[in-house]
């Protein structure tokens, strides 16, 4: 109860709209209220940081020196910033380091401390000197056993959606943009990179590497990775990082990164960014990317050795226009991340990967949505697009209802209106709205003044607020339709009767086994899963995507060859939401229930932190 009355007034005492310039821009940008964060940058707010650290893998932490410059907009005597599980031993001021007083407030729960620092009218510089715990949850310390190469440790970091104030102090808000410089010291036989605008390519001599990003970024895009890797150049602006002996796999795996690049330029304008290039991370990675801005960080599963996963480097990629460029302003809002980049992927793909491809993706993302309706229930509000996360884990937004219902969301309105209309529209939208945080309403009022522009008839259509504020998924909803899949829709019918020799010369893509799998009858018996197993080799030889789909019919059939297989890459894989979807259909059960705690109990040390976290949610 004491952590709930905090939170409230935490949330009371949060700030009203303020306007502010941005250096990039030069236009105005609104500051909105954002209950998950204790700073208020209407009264004071961060533009730029000078980070000084040093990476100590003995004692596994970030210890240095955050330098912000910053707006004292009401010439106040105090700046807050946000920190969680941080050690602040001193603050100073401006360049001759005067030093201040600080103090913490209490503590609510997912939020960490208000760091309370005094300041003077003119101040415009803020030194925090601090040092990372062994809590910092955005933080994942790796020893050399857990890497893929087993020879040096490994460090990185996950900033979303709150957890960049575990390794640096900051005002913790997608609402407040700011440029960066670091410099990093590491271990000699070691290499650091960083969200930044430019990294290094090799290791120094020194172990110490600069880094400048001179876009203005949200915190949950600050990142960093050390590691023993390397990089291997895929053409003129695009590369991939890795561990050595995976390097030339994702170098090949992702040869058309540098198409990806230039079929999104076509759809939505220049990459702003400068270079894009990807590091593949060790398997404790919770996601299966995250869109730091320069430097994708990508799970290993997405290597699986035929280019068949690489759809999800176009999504990373599409958050350099929706996320990155144009971001949500709160995580209320998250849906204008992650929606309208489903969105772009879509049409990267279809780019790229051709019609038909672009067709089948289009059901299996309907399929995603159906799936996740049932699961949360057609009446749930968390089924919103702009949902709610008061007194919550904003970490709970971040679900696959604001990809997916986002995704088909955007999809009416391009039917309503023709891509002719649609592709300029989105263009345009991410032009006008480019390095700001906006909010579900400032994109509504966009979409009325640029596209629907008084036509009822269209509103009406599109029904933009029952899509956006109503939970469940409106009657206007366009129709999914793959002609591909539905030879194999087909085939279900009759393979039963037919068996199954020979489908695996009929079903050959990854998406096309998916689409199989996902629709195999509820019935299917431990010996037609035997049969089926021998025909494709789901259980050993599918790629990550394909095994995380098949090992759902084979524990709801009970096929007990695949247990074996199902608890290595539940231990092997840190990746949340396929993880979530296991453990999920394992406690459906009592004995699966028992045997989903023995294998958690062996991997949860492996895990990170928000998965861990995710996981004891469902075993409860």
């Amino acid at each position: 109860m004491k952590k709930i009355f905090l939170l409230t007034l935490f949330m009371a005492a949060l700030a009203c709209q303020k306007k502010e310039t941005t250096k990039e821009t030069n236009k105005e940008t609104a500051i909105v209220t954002d209950e998950h964060t204790f700073s208020k940058p209407d009264l004071a707010v961060v533009k730029h940081l000078d980070l000084d650290i040093k990476v100590d893998f003995g004692t596994q932490t970030i210890s240095g020196k955050a330098s912000w410059q910053i707006d004292n907009i009401s010439k106040g005597n105090e700046i807050i910033f946000d920190e969680n599980t941080l050690n602040i031993t001193k603050v100073t001021l401006g360049d001759d380091e005067k030093e201040t007083k600080f103090e913490l407030g209490s503590e609510v729960e997912f939020h960490g401390k208000p760091l309370h620092i005094t300041i003077e009218p003119n101040t415009t510089k803020v030194n925090i000197y601090y040092s990372t715990t062994k809590d910092a949850v955005a933080l994942q310390w790796l020893n050399p056993q857990q890497t893929a190469d087993k020879k040096k440790p490994f460090l990185f970091s996950q900033g979303e959606s709150i957890w960049s104030r575990t390794w640096i102090p900051c005002q913790d808000s997608p609402g407040v943009r700011f440029t960066y410089n670091a410099k990093v010291t590491v271990p000699k036989d070691l290499l650091a990179v960083m969200s930044a605008s430019v990294n290094p390519q090799k290791k120094n001599d020194t172990g110490v590497y600069t880094f400048k990003q001179d876009k203005v970024i949200p915190s949950y895009l600050m990142a960093i990775a050390v590691g023993d890797i390397e990089f291997q150049s895929i053409d003129n602006r695009t590369g991939v990082y890795a561990e050595p002996s995976l390097l030339k796999k994702a170098a090949w795996e992702f040869a058309e990164l540098g198409k990806m690049v230039g079929a999104a330029e076509k759809l939505y304008g220049p990459y702003r960014w400068g270079r894009y290039d990807v590091l593949v991370l060790p398997p404790s990675f919770p996601y299966g990317g995250m869109e730091n801005p320069n430097l994708t960080f990508l799970t290993p599963g997405v290597i699986a050795g035929d280019r068949s996963l690489t759809s999800l480097l176009a999504h990373e990629l599409g958050h350099s226009w929706s996320g990155n460029l144009v971001t949500n302003a709160t995580w209320d809002d998250i849906w204008l991340n992650e929606g309208f980049t489903t969105y772009v992927e879509h049409r990267i793909g279809e780019e790229i990967f051709g019609v038909k491809e672009a067709k089948m993706q289009d059901v299996l993302t309907r399929k995603d949505l159906d799936d996740n309706i049932e699961e949360y229930g057609a009446t749930n509000p968390d089924t919103r697009l702009k949902v709610s996360l008061t007194n919550r884990n904003p970490d709970d937004g971040i679900s696959q209802i604001p990809y997916v219902k986002g995704y088909n969301f955007l999809k009416v309105i391009e039917a309503a209106v023709g891509r002719e209309k649609f592709d300029p529209f989105i263009k345009n939208y991410f032009n006008a709205h480019a390095f700001k945080s906006i909010t579900t309403e400032d994109f509504i009022k966009y979409l009325n003044e640029n596209l629907i522009k008084g036509d009822k008839a269209l509103a009406d259509k599109i029904k933009a607020d029952e899509w956006i504020y109503k939970p469940g998924v409106p009657s206007n909803i366009t129709p999914s339709v793959s002609d591909d899949f539905a030879a194999i829709d087909a085939i279900q019918k009759s393979w039963r009767t037919t068996g199954v020799k020979g489908l695996s010369q009929k079903i050959k893509s990854t998406t096309e086994k998916q689409h199989f799998i996902d629709y195999l009858p509820e019935d299917v018996t431990p010996k037609e899963m035997a049969e089926i197993d021998a025909e494709f080799n789901f259980t050993k030889g599918g790629n990550f995507v394909i095994r995380r789909q098949w090992f759902v019919p084979s524990i709801r059939s009970h096929y007990t060859v695949a247990y074996p297989a199902i608890e290595q890459f539940m231990i092997r894989t840190s990746r949340t939401g396929s993880l979530m979807t296991l453990y999920k259909e394992l406690v459906k059960t009592s004995p699966g229930k028992d045997w989903a705690k023995k294998i958690f109990e062996k991997a949860k040390s492996g895990y990170h932190a928000t998965t861990v976290q995710a996981v004891e949610g469902v075993l409860k």
